[in-house]
């Protein structure tokens, strides 16, 4: 029983995360014009990094050794969570349409299935295949308005292959997450998010080079603030949590709710309608993660 709890706390922990992410996509494609991509990454990262090192410097120094035996894995973890997945996702959001780009997000829960099933042998049952394909269906039902039509007009251009590279670099670090040293969570983050803006240090060098400067306002400060703490901090941290707890299969499924999450964040802060075919996806997301439930439950 106590173990169900936990699970179900999970899962709504996840919704949290991916209200979070849903605003960093949000933000992301807002400031487009203001900040450079990777100058928004390099950012994001150095704001986390100050933001936790004051938490986790005296826990990180005591596992030094533990981190330091387990260092290839926090250098892919690092590289494929942080480096990669952000530097697309920010790089892609200048030359695609958000519709493009949470439709492809929407591959990552089958691609962890596929992943983990290739890599380390996963075998998700039917009725949690059949739950991912129901969210799935939720989130094409979001992205296209509810019109099967829209999707002859469907076009994919660099900026989609940026994202795609973003969705495979993330169902990889889902699938290696089981993998991590044993340190804790704060050590963990602390040292991937450190090679995230070590990464993105030259990168945003080359961009202001080009003369890619950041427009400062207020809104500008506040859109670093936000994707440096929100979808960072608190979302990798649960992230990560609960990915050891449920399984990176039925973790990578909650990925179906950003772009939920995302039209409900336009309604309320862009002042766009809700519509129709959002209750009706919403109620297919919701019903494939309730099959996901239900399958674990009968795995017991």
């Amino acid at each position: 029983m106590e173990n169900n709890r936990s699970q179900t706390r999970a899962f709504l922990m996840l919704g949290l995360v991916m209200l979070f992410w849903a605003g960093n996509s949000i933000v992301g494609r807002a400031v487009r014009g203001d900040i450079p991509p990777f100058t928004l990454a390099l950012g994001r990262w150095l704001l986390a990094v100050l933001v936790l090192l004051p938490f986790a410097w005296r826990q990180l120094w005591k596992e030094c050794a533990a981190a330091r035996a387990g260092w290839r894995w926090v250098l892919v973890l690092g590289f494929l969570g942080i480096v990669c997945f952000n530097g697309f996702l920010y790089k892609g959001l200048h030359y695609t349409t958000a519709a493009n780009a949470l439709l492809l997000q929407a591959a990552i829960p089958a691609a962890v299935m596929a992943l983990d099933f290739a890599v380390f042998g996963g075998r998700p049952g039917r009725l949690h295949i059949l739950g991912v394909a129901v969210s799935t269906l939720g989130v094409i039902a979001i992205v296209f308005r509810g019109d099967p039509a829209a999707l002859l007009h469907l076009q994919f251009g660099a900026g989609d292959l940026l994202i795609f590279c973003a969705v495979a670099a993330w169902s990889l670090y889902t699938v290696f997450l089981r993998k991590r040293p044993p340190i804790s969570a704060t050590s963990l983050l602390v040292l991937t998010f450190t090679l995230g803006a070590l990464a993105m240090a030259p990168l945003a060098a080359m961009e202001r080079a080009r003369g890619e400067l950041v427009a400062w306002s207020p809104q500008v400060v506040a859109a670093f603030a936000y994707v440096g703490v929100f979808p960072s901090v608190i979302a990798y941290f649960i992230y990560n949590r609960a990915t050891g707890q449920l399984g990176p299969a039925r973790a990578g499924q909650a990925i179906t709710l950003m772009p939920l999450f995302g039209a409900m964040l336009s309604a309320l802060l862009l002042g766009e309608r809700l519509h129709g075919y959002h209750l009706g996806g919403m109620a297919l997301i919701l019903g494939g993660i309730a099959l996901s439930a239900l399958a674990m439950r009968r795995a017991k």
